[in-house]
């Protein structure tokens, strides 16, 4: 496993790293939970994604519950949440990052995990009826606290987060240091145009999630939807039409082509296309068995397989098709 730095921080996170996102209670429980961290564990990982709307706090619940049964040393992983959407129907309560919210919820996050502190916490999206003002404020007292080491944002733009830091660099506060944004070989444009500049601007990390685009980026969505798929999930019904759409699916059939020429699966392809971009700090990946998390960490075999030549045959199929 490489371990790299979380933007311009002193924080080590592992290349790859799991997330319980669609998984924790919707596909497993606190059992199989616990079987598919150890598994990540094994191959490397130290950081642990979750956020507060996750099964409307259950997936907070049960990571927690399985790493207190793994027996785990708190000084051995990260772990993350993220507040935004919330999980009380009241006002004040959801769709928001005011000050009320903000510092309820960590409370209530730390309480389902059974922690004394997160090691990274994200607002989870950008909230305009809140002045960023206000928000920045109660994060960086949500460190000055000890309740989380590190906050950032997670599907921001580049002028939301160079205000957000520039807030904070005025008034002395914990700067927002990283963001967590999608990036795959279908989806690209924030992290390699909107982000560009942040990188050696404010030293922005980087934890991208939904590698494999959903599944998409597995190929086992090439002949239509298969049963106990994602898109079979309840309350994932919106992801039909983007699995189904056929410009992708002709774009991964292509690159299917390309990971078959490197002796590779596509998972593997897409997965290690990723970690190849050095502004990404960690590739948060995600699995229903330990199985599927050795497939996923098997990417980094394959790393020196993707050759300038390979590299420029993928961006040709990413970008014209």
């Amino acid at each position: 496993m490489e371990y790299r730095n979380l933007g311009r921080t002193g924080l080590k996170v592992s290349a790859l790293s799991f997330g319980s996102w669609v998984t924790f209670k919707t596909q497993l429980d606190t059992g199989l939970a616990a079987e598919c961290l150890s598994a990540a564990r094994d191959a490397g990982v130290n950081f642990f994604d979750n956020a507060e709307g996750y099964a409307a706090g259950e997936s907070e619940r049960i990571m927690g519950a399985a790493i207190q049964d793994l027996g785990w040393e708190r000084n051995s992983y990260v772990i993350s949440t993220k507040l935004y959407w919330g999980i009380h129907d009241e006002i004040n309560m959801k769709n928001t990052l005011n000050r009320k919210y903000l510092m309820q919820a960590i409370d209530g996050s730390l309480d389902r995990f059974g922690l004394d502190f997160v090691d990274l916490v994200f607002c989870h999206r950008p909230d305009p009826s809140t002045p960023l003002e206000e928000t920045v404020w109660a994060m960086s007292d949500m460190i000055s606290q000890g309740k989380a080491l590190y906050w950032g944002t997670s599907e921001w733009s580049g002028a939301e987060i160079m205000a957000a830091w520039a807030i904070a660099d005025k008034h002395h506060l914990h700067k927002p240091l990283f963001d967590q944004t999608q990036y795959n070989l279908l989806w690209r444009d924030r992290v390699e145009n909107e982000y560009a500049r942040l990188y050696d601007e404010i030293g922005l990390g980087l934890t991208t999630w939904s590698p494999l685009s959903s599944g998409l980026l597995t190929g086992k969505y090439l002949d239509g939807i298969p049963e106990g798929s994602r898109a079979t999930l309840e309350g994932y019904e919106w992801l039909k039409s983007t699995l189904t759409d056929p410009v992708r699916n002709a774009k991964v059939a292509k690159f299917k082509a390309v990971a078959d020429d490197i002796d590779a699966s596509l998972a593997q392809l897409a997965l290690a296309w990723c970690v190849r971009n050095p502004n990404v700090s960690t590739v948060i990946t995600g699995a229903s068995t330990p199985e599927q998390v050795a497939e996923n960490m098997s990417a980094l075999d394959i790393l020196d397989r993707l050759t300038p030549e390979i590299m420029e045959r993928l961006d040709i199929i990413s970008v014209f098709g």
